[in-house]
């Protein structure tokens, strides 16, 4: 499988776009194709560093960009599919993968040769004659290589080596085990009776995943990444609502094959090893420190300042759902499984608004035809055009042609809606082709969500969550798509950690913007939009349920920090990941039985098994600069050309080849304020 007539991989793609040809690659594909891109990606920096005249750009910096193609375009096949259509065979590979790709990235991350002439270029950089992408990128590669261990002796890089592979075996395991458990774990219910309260489409989904297992004649529901479901907010029997968050919150913590604990404790202690050898006192400090964050405690002060007016606004709101449970003929005390569910009735109560009532007016396709893309064009002026000529890496795959508003070819899209037994919770977005001047490429992107697909012939109707995901993960895209720059260092949403989520939670704010809404919210099956006067009540509730929200959020984050924020010797320590946890959520005020975090840790696959570690407390972070512009929007029009130009122009279409922080300045002509973001989530008074 190691030439190009029989493996597939190893030629440039002659689909449009370079999309790979997936029909015709086979897992037995994967590892002769890594093997043979390494070798090329190696010995392409090689003839960078044997070069013997003195470094300049030309020779080193633009070879360097060039270098690794064939890697490139075989990580990002095989990637694509490892997250989104994990058989066992490709777990396998992956697993095997996983340490090549570390040691192969240290390889050139580490190499004193290229580090030499790149430090040797960077020093020089006030008399080279460079453009601002140009010099740019050589204060990155400079920046990234330094903070990675390149200037390290060589036993230290030696160990730091090691310190890399086995972590990435273990980020491995983590995210297998979570899959396998979650499987595990889903809720099989004998009688549909037992999910009294959902929808005949929610129920004909739990039926479908019942009979894919074997089980006909019952019902199954498969978990959320997320701590919570869907679903508890319908389900009127408080026992099922029970058994599913019960399961949830199992996953990953129950002695056995999939158990998560020590995988992860092994990780926290290897993380801070590796921190220690880079001079670092943490993990959290030496990822913040190559983040706009700055430190952990740039965090840290953040999210203490948020959790105790997010604690307080929870409390009120469990003060206001157990009356709602005190006034029925039997009470209870309130548990986290009832949280969403009486949540419904008191705002039904409060602002006569059900929004589990509101699914037939988001069917899913309309949302994205008539919503998303509507919006796209409206801002952009680019143009969808779905390629039924084209297949993805799976059935459920759907590939789109964009165009703007010239005519001209910008990218394609992929959408991959539906959830299945192989594919990681959540939803993401990745990219199988980045846009880039040097290499002469556009881009395509993915979307991934895990909605329950029906049975055959009925809608896909989606939670009011699954619209704003939607439209989110479509911002990430927009990112991906948008973002022209020369060198691949810099392409798509190659930006800040702490920075990625803002475009894609800017592009929510066209949810509940009129004339968006006024497209694709219409009923399945009248046509009727939805009544104007639910649009008020929906805008009117915004804050309502922020304390929950905001808090379960901030647990999880702090919980991250807590982790990766212990030295090399406390994390030797032989610790309990339940008492860890209880003890860092008292820390922070956060420690509501009633309000459990968004993600407990041996199931938090953005930081154990994903590119968040330490870091997930990004999405607030990010989430200022969103509200500031959201406001911004708001006074200059909002869905007009000019607004979106600007935005594309500015922010989106830099990708990273500028300062993050520099381009929204320029974008907003001044630095964020966070009162929008205050006020957005009622922590004001």
């Amino acid at each position: 499988m190691t030439d190009a007539a029989s493996n597939p991989l190893l030629s440039p793609s002659t689909l449009p776009y370079g999309l790979p040809p997936y029909d015709l690659i086979r897992p037995e594909h994967y590892l002769p194709a890594f093997e043979q891109a390494f070798a090329e990606h190696r010995a392409e920096v090689t003839r960078i560093t044997v070069a013997r005249s003195m470094p300049t750009f030309e020779n080193t910096m633009v070879p360097l960009e060039a270098s690794g193609d064939l890697l490139g375009r075989v990580a990002r096949t095989f990637y694509t599919v490892s997250s989104a259509d994990a058989t066992e065979q490709i777990q396998e590979i992956e697993e095997a993968l996983a340490p090549l790709m570390s040691a192969h990235h240290d390889a050139i991350q580490l190499d004193s040769q290229l580090y030499w002439r790149i430090k040797t270029l960077h020093d020089q950089l006030p008399t080279l004659d460079l453009d601002p992408e140009q010099t740019y990128l050589v204060e990155r590669h400079y920046r990234e290589m330094s903070h990675g261990g390149a200037g390290l002796d060589d036993g230290a890089k030696a160990h730091l080596t090691d310190l890399n592979q086995r972590l990435s075996t273990l980020t491995t395991t983590f995210e297998k085990n979570l899959l396998a458990d979650t499987n595990d774990l889903a809720v099989v219910f004998e009688n549909a009776s037992d999910l009294d309260g959902l929808t005949a489409g929610e129920l004909s989904s739990t039926a479908q995943a019942a009979t894919d297992r074997g089980l006909d004649g019952k019902h199954v529901v498969t978990l959320t990444l997320f701590t919570g479901h869907p679903y508890l907010a319908s389900l009127t029997d408080r026992t099922s609502r029970r058994r599913i968050l019960d399961a949830s919150r199992a996953r990953g913590s129950r002695a056995g094959a999939h158990d998560n604990r020590p995988v992860l404790r092994e990780i926290v202690r290897l993380r801070a090893e590796r921190a220690s050898l880079l001079g670092y006192d943490s993990h959290a400090a030496y990822v913040t420190a190559d983040q706009t964050a700055g430190s952990p405690e740039a965090v840290h002060e953040l999210l203490r300042r948020l959790a105790v007016p997010a604690a307080r606004n929870a409390a009120r709101e469990q003060a206001a759902l157990q009356d709602i449970i005190d006034a029925e003929s039997d009470p209870f005390p309130l548990e986290a499984h009832d949280w969403a569910y009486y949540t419904e009735k008191v705002r039904a109560a409060r602002y006569d608004l059900d929004t589990a009532a509101l699914r037939p007016w988001f069917e899913a396709e309309r949302v994205l035809q008539e919503g998303v893309f509507y919006a796209a064009t409206a801002l952009y002026g680019i143009t969808f055009t779905e390629r039924h000529d084209l297949s993805g890496y799976h059935p459920d795959t759907r590939v789109f042609e964009i165009h703007n508003a010239d005519g001209s070819a910008l990218g394609l899209f992929v959408l991959d809606l539906y959830t299945r037994d192989t594919k990681r919770g959540g939803a993401w977005m990745n990219s199988i082709v980045s846009q880039s001047r040097v290499r002469g490429t556009a881009p395509i992107v993915v979307n991934n969500l895990n909605v329950s697909k029906p049975a055959a012939g009925m809608p896909t109707l989606l939670t009011l969550d699954q619209v704003t995901t939607l439209f989110h993960e479509f911002g990430h895209a927009l990112h991906g798509l948008f973002a022209e720059v020369t060198y691949p260092h810099f392409a798509g949403t190659a930006v800040f950690r702490d920075f990625v989520e803002f475009p894609s939670q800017v592009n929510e704010m066209w949810i509940y913007w009129p004339e968006v809404l006024s497209h694709y919210a219409r009923n399945v099956e009248t046509g009727e939009p939805l009544p104007a006067d639910v649009l008020e009540k929906l805008k009117a509730a915004e804050v309502f349920n922020q304390g929950f929200a905001t808090s379960e959020y901030l647990a999880a984050s702090w919980l991250d920090q807590a982790w990766h924020s212990l030295s090399a010797d406390e994390a030797a320590a032989d610790t309990d990941v339940t008492e860890f946890e209880a003890s860092a959520l008292r820390d922070i005020g956060l420690d509501n039985p009633v309000v459990p975090t968004r993600y407990s840790s041996t199931y938090f696959a953005h930081v154990f098994s994903g590119g968040y570690s330490a870091g997930y407390y990004s999405y607030i972070w990010s989430e200022v600069l969103d509200a500031d512009t959201v406001e911004w929007f708001e006074e200059n029009g909002g869905l007009t050309r000019e607004n979106g130009d600007r935005f594309r122009a500015r922010l989106l279409g830099v990708g990273g080849s500028k300062d993050p922080l520099a381009a929204y300045r320029d974008f907003r002509g001044r630095d964020a304020d966070i009162r929008p973001l205050l006020e957005r989530r009622g922590l004001t008074d």
